[in-house]
């Protein structure tokens, strides 16, 4: 098994959504997170006052899939989370170990 995490912009969250669902992609979670890499945030007015903001709102998505799937799953990510601009996000991906569906004991595979 395999866990993809996806950093994606928050606008892009339901074109991402809907292309993992039409791959079978039953599950996965959301979380709304603040980074930056090479866009390196930006400068803003408020009040009067410029201020830097150096994080920059996020969401991270996290995938766990059998190993037949995880090509299909990146192509679905990249295709629907571009939109060819700094800050469009980064992909990884990691090994599983194990999984376990808490209300069965299902595991592995089957828990996923």
């Amino acid at each position: 098994m395999k866990m993809v995490q996806a950093i994606i912009k928050p606008f892009k969250l339901d074109d991402v959504r809907e292309a993992l669902t039409e791959i079978g992609v039953t599950g996965m979670t959301a979380t709304e997170v603040k980074g930056f890499g090479r866009q390196k945030g930006h400068t803003e007015l408020y009040r009067g006052a410029e201020y830097v903001v150096d994080f920059l709102p996020k969401i991270k998505l996290e995938i766990v899939i059998n190993d037949e799937k995880v090509e299909a799953v990146i192509d679905a990510v990249l295709k629907a989370a571009q939109t060819g601009k700094i800050g469009d996000g980064k992909v990884f991906v990691m090994d599983v170990e194990q999984a376990i569906r808490i209300r069965t004991g299902e595991e592995g595979n089957e828990a996923v």
